[in-house]
C-alpha cells in the first residue's frame, strides 16, 4: 500500500467487490453509452486474478481514483496503461500523481522499465501532467484511435490520442519548456491559427484552454482544434519531431530532426 500526501491510499484491487466499485467509479466519471463502458467488472476479475495492474485511490473508505493496465510484449517489459480516471471530487489533490507512483513501483517489482498509455493531446492539463510531471515522452500520434467512444467527456468528438513512454527505469519528472516561433497559434476569437513554420529551431503547438468545455459549447470550434492539432502535432511527429516539453498555459514544444 502506498500514502502520498495527498491524504489517500493506493492499493492493488483483487476483491470483486473492490474492482465493481472501480467499475461504477469510472461509469460515474465518464458517462458512457451503455454499451460501450471503459471496462467492466468482469473484465476487471479477469485482469486482476491474471496478474495484470488494477488499483484504487481511498480517502478513508471511499474511493476517489483508479487506474487500470496490462503487459505489453514481453520484450519490451512494458506495460500498457489502459484507463485511470479521478472522481470530480478528488482533483486537484495529485490523486492521478499517487496513482501513477504506485503504478511505477509495482511495474519496478516486475521487472518493468517503461509503462505506456494514450491520451487526448487537446487536454492541456493531461499534457502537463505527462510530460513536465512525470516526464514521459510521446511515441506516436494515433488518428481516431477508439473511434467513436460515446460517452460525456469525448461527446461526438473523434478519438486522436498521443501513445506517450514513460521510462520509469530514469528519474521521475520533466521539463517545462518554452519556444517563440509559433507553430500553430489561438486567436483572439479562440479558434486555432495555423502559422507558416521557420526555417530554424523549436515551435510550439498550441492547444484550447478547455476542450472539455467546448465541444459542449461550440463543437464546431472543437472540431477546427482537432484536425488543426492532428495536421500540425501529428505531421510533425510523422516527419521526426519530438515533444521536449509542454508549457502551462498550453503549447506543445516541439524539436525538429535534422533543424538547428
Amino acid at each position: 500500500m502506498t500514502e502520498t500526501s495527498t491524504a489517500v491510499q493506493v492499493r492493488e484491487l483483487t476483491e470483486l467487490a473492490d474492482l465493481e466499485a472501480v467499475y461504477q467509479l469510472f461509469d460515474a466519471i465518464w458517462r458512457p453509452d451503455p454499451n460501450n463502458p471503459p471496462v467492466t467488472t468482469e473484465l476487471l476479475r479477469a485482469m486482476s486474478h491474471s496478474g495484470s495492474y488494477v488499483s484504487g485511490a481511498y480517502d478513508g473508505i471511499e474511493l476517489v481514483g483508479a487506474c487500470v493496465g496490462f503487459f505489453g510484449a514481453p520484450s519490451e517489459r512494458t506495460l500498457h496503461s489502459h484507463v485511470a480516471g479521478v472522481s470530480r471530487q478528488a482533483r486537484s489533490r495529485n490523486v492521478g500523481f499517487a496513482l501513477k507512483l504506485h503504478q511505477r513501483d509495482w511495474a519496478l517489482q516486475r521487472g518493468l522499465t517503461a509503462i505506456e498509455w494514450t491520451f487526448d493531446p487537446l487536454i492541456r492539463r493531461n499534457a502537463y501532467f505527462n510530460f513536465v510531471k512525470l516526464g514521459a515522452r510521446p511515441k506516436q500520434y494515433l488518428t481516431n484511435f477508439y473511434g467513436q467512444m460515446r460517452d460525456e467527456i469525448n461527446g461526438n468528438d473523434e478519438s486522436d490520442r498521443l501513445l506517450v513512454r514513460w521510462q520509469i527505469d530514469e528519474p521521475v519528472g520533466g521539463v517545462e519548456a518554452s519556444a517563440t516561433a509559433i507553430a500553430l497559434d489561438r486567436g483572439s476569437d479562440g479558434r486555432p491559427i495555423r502559422t507558416e513554420l521557420p526555417i530554424t529551431g523549436p515551435v510550439a503547438v498550441a492547444v484550447p484552454g478547455d476542450v472539455e468545455s467546448l465541444r459542449a459549447t461550440d463543437f464546431t470550434v472543437a472540431q477546427e482544434w482537432r484536425l488543426a492539432v492532428r495536421e500540425v502535432l501529428g505531421g510533425l511527429l510523422a516527419d521526426g519531431a519530438r515533444v521536449t516539453g509542454f508549457d502551462r498555459t498550453g503549447w506543445y514544444v516541439v524539436e525538429r530532426e535534422g533543424v538547428a
